[in-house]
Parts: structure tokens; sequence; C-alpha cells
């Protein structure tokens, strides 16, 4: 009998809940019995082969290739998870948001005080994902199923949750998993 596959992806964020998910320690080896890890960072596969059970969504969307990564998670799983502060509220990279984009690129790319640029341009290269004008969170963009608060939130958080969703019982993090106080 086949696992249910989960997948995994990081937007504009910084990593953190995917180190979080690794700090399940040795409750690991009980998730790889349960899933397949398949499409994520973890594992390195980098396309949607076959359909996932869930996908945990870490980061906001701050560029067009966020957004049509998401919305590909969107489409390839059954249930979607924001996975942390930056998926479900935007996070610090929504910070940006206070300040108009133009002014933002020329502080990071001509007037900053480290910044060292002679050329005087803001890159444009059509390899580079185009920046919106607002980081948004997940659930601005796509429908999503559950949200998972903190930076990060918890391994034990993120542990309660995969194992509710893969057992088919109804989520219910007790106060203790995301509390922040």
């Amino acid at each position: 009998m086949s696992k249910p596959k989960v997948a995994t992806c990081s937007l504009a964020g910084c990593f953190g809940c995917h180190m979080s998910l690794l700090d399940i320690d040795e409750r690991i080896l009980e998730l790889v019995d349960l899933i397949e890890f398949h499409k994520t960072p973890l594992t390195d596969i980098k396309r949607f082969t076959a359909r996932c059970a869930v996908g945990l969504v870490e980061g906001g969307c701050a560029n067009e290739e966020n957004v049509e990564v998401l919305r590909t998670f969107r489409r390839h799983c059954d249930v979607l998870v924001s996975l942390g502060d930056c998926a479900t509220m935007g996070g610090i990279p929504a910070l940006r948001n206070f300040v108009p984009l133009e002014e933002c690129l020329r502080e990071a790319y001509l007037a900053g005080p480290s910044v060292y640029n002679p050329s005087g341009e803001v890159p444009n290269d059509i390899e580079l994902p185009l920046l919106l004008d607002k980081v948004r969170p997940c659930h601005e963009v796509v429908k999503i199923d559950y949200f998972l608060p903190g930076c990060p939130p918890s391994a034990d958080t993120i542990w309660a949750a995969l194992k509710a969703l893969l057992s088919g019982e109804p989520m219910e993090l007790p106060y203790q998993l995301i509390k922040y106080d």
C-alpha cells in the first residue's frame, strides 16, 4: 500500500519552518514510515509527478515566481497548510509593504549606506522574478486549508498537525502548541 505524499516549499521567508520540521528529531523516522516526501527541498525533488495528500508552504509571496509555485502547490495538494508567520501573515518580508517598492529598490541597489553600484542601475534581468508591489500571505493568493502560526511553529506543533492530517482526525491543537506568551 502506498504512503500518502507530502510536499513542502519555501517562498519568501528564511527556511526556519523547514528547520523546525527537521527538529522533530527521532520522530522523523516515524514520519518517513507514515509518508513519502515528494516535491520538497528536503529530498531535492523539484517537480510534482503525483498528487500529494498534504502541502506545507512556508513564506509569503513577494514575487511572481512565489505566486506560481504556490498556485502549483494548490493544484497538486489535497490539503494546503500555511506554515509559519510569513505564510500566514507575510512575516518579516512584509515589512517592505510600508514603503513603496520604488523606494525599497532605490535603497537596496542605489542609495543604501553600504551599496557599491557603479552602473547606477537596479537589476532587471529577465531571469529575475518580477517583484510584487506588496508581500502577500498565502491565503491572499490561493485557498489555504490550515494555518500554523509561529516564527517558526515548534516541531511539536508541526508533528501534531501532520499526525492529525495523515490520520484523518480533526486538527485540534492544544493551547500549549500555539501559544506565544
